[in-house]
């Protein structure tokens, strides 16, 4: 336990308990158990308040691109503090950081992306964009197209229009969602979603025909957008199959639908490249960012969007006047000192270039380590973003059933030889800053691969699994 609270007798973990409300936690099992509190952190690994040394392999959320305990951010985020430490954009104010760092965000983009709108989380830049898609249609005379067309697995947030499309049952069963309108197709996941034989080229196609079938079947006037992650994050780590964004963008195009590319995790390096858009050759009306914009040292996100949706927005701006919607922080001086901090580091450090390489090196190191496992039914990846899936038979690729609870004991294994990584159902994975060493890798590894030992070796005891 810390040192307790002199003011109050209490430890910091027994104050967390009566204090706050944990997101994604079970609150039987945190009352129960108390929570882990980091109290610092460098480069690609965090100390706890016990003084336990972790491998960070989720850079936090997948977001501490730049690596833990940067001290020139905080000079940065001070020296701003030291200037003004707020001001707002509404009514046409501004301040000199957030335009920058908008300038310097378009520089980076692909040349037809047009103007960057700040947030402050992922969730409300896509919040954000669906109401940009709404208010677009209805600039353009077609307000019946506002339906929102998403992946199931995708993930875009959890206010109630980002968790409406987020394809995850778990952020909709408690809460009345998906609202009205936010539809949803078949994750483009070839291990689990294809058939027999089907090729990730076949089975690609097949899934853009599902996508214009259900286009169709909807009406294409009434649909106004469709949202995906390059490579989506929390619904388990799916690359996409080869050839799937050419299919989809074709059956968008000939639709008149917006295309919404969620770069929130893969933005900033992480696939080893600038954004997964760069990687796959996407074509965006809108991209959203977060995360790796700021490496999360300060809030903040931004709804991008292209020249086709600026010049609607503002020809329509006389008739229907200002842009009524904003934040009251977003645009933040110190958020933006610590992106534009952020975006020189990385270029500094070369370190899209580094993920790039120390990402092949986690890739093969990842399918060495578990490909042959026979608790592993998949390893998957791009870069420094990956994810190995614990399967109950690998050659009939069976699952294990949730009430194995496979990825919450996984996790205790794996802080228990400390790394910190997130299960996805029953997915292990690993999203760790860009910073990450070849040697840190492969500690990791070393450590996870301990880790799924005491698993398989707990399931066998109790008689839930039979290693082949």
């Amino acid at each position: 336990m810390t040192s307790p609270d002199t003011n109050r007798n209490i430890s910091l973990e027994e104050m967390d308990k009566q204090s706050l409300l944990h997101p994604y936690t079970s609150i039987t099992d945190h009352l129960d158990k108390g929570p882990v509190v980091i109290i610092k952190g460098h480069a690609a690994r965090v100390t706890d308040s016990r003084g336990r040394d972790y491998i960070d392999s989720m850079g936090g959320l997948w977001c501490v691109n730049i690596g833990h305990g940067r001290q020139e951010m905080v000079d940065a985020i001070t020296a701003q503090a030291q200037e003004i430490a707020y001001y707002h954009l509404f009514f046409s104010m501004a301040n000199e950081p957030a335009i920058r760092l908008a300038d310097k965000v378009l520089q980076l983009m692909p040349d037809h992306m047009s103007k960057v709108f700040f947030c402050n989380s992922g969730s409300e830049a896509n919040d954000t964009q669906v109401k940009i898609a709404w208010y677009y249609n209805n600039l353009r005379g077609k307000p019946e197209k506002k339906k929102i067309i998403a992946r199931k697995l995708g993930y875009h947030g959890v206010t109630a229009v980002a968790a409406s499309m987020t394809g995850l049952p778990q952020l909709h069963k408690s809460f009345n969602l998906p609202l009205d309108g936010f539809l949803h197709v078949s994750a483009p996941h070839h291990y689990w979603n294809a058939a027999n034989g089907e090729t990730e080229r076949e089975f690609s196609k097949r899934l853009a025909k599902e996508l214009d079938s259900l286009i169709e079947h909807e009406d294409p006037t009434t649909i106004a957008a469709f949202i995906a992650e390059p490579v989506m994050g929390a619904g388990g780590v799916v690359p996409p199959p080869d050839g799937y964004f050419s299919e989809i963008q074709k059956v968008l195009k000939k639709h008149d639908i917006l295309f919404i590319a969620d770069e929130v995790i893969c933005g900033f390096g992480r696939l080893g490249t600038m954004f997964g858009t760069n990687l796959y050759q996407l074509e965006p009306d809108m991209m959203t960012l977060a995360k790796g914009l700021t490496s999360a040292y300060v809030p903040m996100s931004a709804a991008v969007i292209s020249e086709k949706v600026w010049d609607v927005l503002k020809s329509g701006s006389p008739e229907t006047g200002p842009f009524a919607h904003g934040y009251t922080y977003g645009g933040h001086p110190l958020a933006a000192a610590a992106g534009l901090k952020t975006i020189e580091i990385m270029e500094r450090e070369n370190l899209v270039d580094h993920a790039h390489k120390v990402g092949a090196y986690l890739q093969r190191r990842l399918r060495e380590t578990f490909s042959e496992n026979p608790l592993v039914g998949e390893v998957r990846g791009v870069g420094l973003m990956a994810g190995v899936e614990l399967v109950a038979d690998k050659d009939k690729k069976i699952p294990f059933e949730p009430s194995v609870q496979i990825g919450p004991r996984v996790t205790q294994l794996l802080m228990e030889e400390g790394v910190i990584h997130r299960a996805i159902n029953n997915t292990i994975a690993f999203s760790p800053p860009l910073v990450i060493t070849e040697t840190d890798i492969d500690e990791m590894l070393d450590r996870c691969q301990r880790g799924v030992k005491k698993m398989a070796d707990q399931l066998v005891g109790e008689g839930m699994w039979k290693a082949a």
